[in-house]
């Protein structure tokens, strides 16, 4: 039996089961506290024991930032913006509550390994996978392999130029004026438009400025690890006009420099919606149990 959580800001989901497709029992958690609501994870996984058997793997695709690195702290929150979390420890919690070995990875990188794996990208060993809702979050796969450095992938933080008419909106990122998630977030969709983007119409200008900022996010990915698929996926992704104005805004901007859209048949088999929706980080979580070993290289 297989152990998976995929760990959010406002919940956590708990499932156990033989794969990804073959789940047995599953349960929603609201995030809270670090205590209630790792202590309520952990009563799900020792209940399924007492019903099912033994887990033999446990994957967390949990937000971030990660301490995935060779050391004491490896399997902790960094200095994550979710108030009381940081330094939260996942491997040495569940490692213990559980008795189980711990892989652990971020949701999107585990997002792109399950697009990669069994979705919109199987097959490819070069993918990237844009997470678009309250944060920006970036999963690489490179050379069939989950980018890991001193820290894992943060392209969401990374500065684009402004686009016309937007040069005096107000950063809805704490540490940044101009990167992708201040500017092309949830949050700031909403600030810009004075609406959620759920309930924006698809005519509304701020539409044009969000595709601009994404295209911009798409180019940096295509002309630093020449994909083969980008899957954008995410709350703010449900506005279905969106994908195809930054398909249209990262070939303008890409302006035919690079082969690597046309090799893949065109941009919209190059930048893809996830086939496996919103449970892309659930399966990706499955398949890290899988492989019963951290990705983070301990």
């Amino acid at each position: 039996m297989l152990a998976a959580i995929e760990a959010g800001g406002t919940k956590f989901i708990c499932a156990v089961g033989g794969a990804h497709d073959d789940i047995w029992a599953q349960k929603t958690i609201p995030t809270s506290t670090p205590d209630e609501t790792l202590s309520a994870c952990a009563r799900f996984f020792q209940d399924a024991q007492v019903r099912f058997g033994v887990i033999t793997g446990l994957g967390i695709a949990s937000f971030g930032p990660l301490d995935l690195t060779r050391s004491a702290t490896y399997g902790s929150l960094l200095a994550t913006p979710k108030s009381g979390w940081a330094g939260t420890n996942f491997a040495h919690y569940f490692g213990h509550q559980v008795g189980v070995r711990v892989a652990l990875d971020t949701d999107v990188n585990a997002a792109v390994l399950a697009e990669a794996r069994v979705g919109a990208a199987r097959g490819a060993r070069d993918a990237v996978y844009i997470t678009v809702g309250t944060g920006i979050g970036v999963g690489v796969m490179s050379g069939g392999q989950l980018l890991h450095g001193t820290l894992h992938p943060e392209l969401g933080h990374m500065p684009v130029p402004r686009a016309h008419g937007d040069e005096k909106f107000e950063s809805q990122c704490p540490y940044h004026s101009d990167c992708v998630e201040g500017l092309a977030s949830g949050p700031a969709i909403a600030m810009r438009a004075s609406m959620p983007a759920s309930i924006l119409p698809s005519d509304h200008l701020a539409w044009q400025a969000e595709a601009y900022y994404l295209a911009q996010l798409c180019r940096t990915i295509t002309l630093a690890y020449a994909p083969e698929r980008i899957i954008i996926g995410g709350g703010v992704m449900a506005q279905k006009s969106l994908i195809g104005k930054v398909r249209r805004e990262a070939e303008r901007l890409i302006a035919g420099y690079v082969p690597v859209a046309t090799r893949s048949g065109g941009m919209e088999r190059y930048i893809v919606e996830p086939a496996l929706g919103k449970i892309s980080g659930l399966v990706g979580a499955f398949l890290l149990a899988q492989q019963n070993k951290p990705t983070g290289g301990r």
